[in-house]
């Protein structure tokens, strides 16, 4: 499942240059944190009315605890996160990404060069939330929603107590632009639902679409053999574009 919603794209007037184009990511879950954490209902009212999409899918989707209209579904969305592991998630998702300008910045570049390689693609709106350590990265009808509870640092407590290594290892600020990219270029170009595909297959999909993600981002984000082995065929074969190479059935 993805998802997303509100961040803004903001264009300079008559000036297409692509190094004039500013992300802002919308901190929805500013409001989120204020009313969880204090009950705040001016903060719920401007859940409902400023981000009804964000809301429903946070509700709905991400946490499941039922539909947004229902009519006790506020006090139930407050009594959720009233867990002390979820108020103290709360604060540290506050505390650490008080200021995210270097990540509109570099999700500024990063779309842009996306957008260079796909010139057909959309530039999706971001916005920010907090789940219940659910999912990283929901994406829907062109947005783009970041979990920050997902990105705490390898070394946070809960992390520590029931993730694996390798998974830490990926809960980090600096994955939060690969991963990103990585699930927005799923949103694009997804695995084939028309037949049943192997897990090789699937495999391989997501390498070609990590080996964007690498060349994007100009470092190597993502390494294994599958990513090699398109790196080796991308080499050999000039012509093939990114967005012949995502199209692909089969590598």
């Amino acid at each position: 499942m993805m998802v997303c919603v509100s961040c803004e794209w903001q264009l300079k007037p008559n000036n297409n240059d692509a190094a004039d184009t500013q992300l802002k990511i919308e901190r929805y879950d500013r409001i989120e944190s204020l009313y969880l954490s204090t009950g705040d209902y001016s903060a719920l009212q401007q859940m409902n009315t400023s981000y009804p999409m964000q809301t429903r899918m946070l509700i709905e989707d991400i946490l499941r605890i039922g539909k947004v209209d229902d009519p006790d579904i506020n006090v139930k969305f407050l009594r959720f996160f009233q867990d002390s592991t979820l108020q103290t998630l709360l604060k540290d998702v506050q505390k650490q990404y008080s200021d995210m300008e270097d990540l509109s910045s570099e999700l500024s570049s990063a779309f842009i060069q996306l957008k260079e390689e796909l010139p057909n693609m959309e530039l999706p709106l971001i916005y920010t939330q907090i789940g219940s350590f659910d999912q990283s990265i929901v994406v829907g009808n062109n947005t783009l929603g970041i979990s920050l509870d997902k990105y705490l640092g390898a070394d946070y407590p809960f992390y520590l107590e029931n993730y694996s290594d390798d998974q830490r290892r990926m809960m980090v600020r600096s994955m939060i632009v690969p991963d990103c990219l990585a699930f927005y270029i799923l949103s694009l170009y997804p695995i084939s639902h028309d037949r049943e595909t192997t897990r090789e297959e699937r495999d391989r999909h997501m390498a070609r679409i990590q080996w964007v993600v690498n060349r994007v981002l100009n470092r190597k984000v993502f390494d294994n053999d599958n990513i090699s082995e398109v790196e080796k065929m991308m080499n050999k074969n000039k012509k093939l574009t990114v967005a012949d190479l995502l199209s692909m059935k089969k590598l």
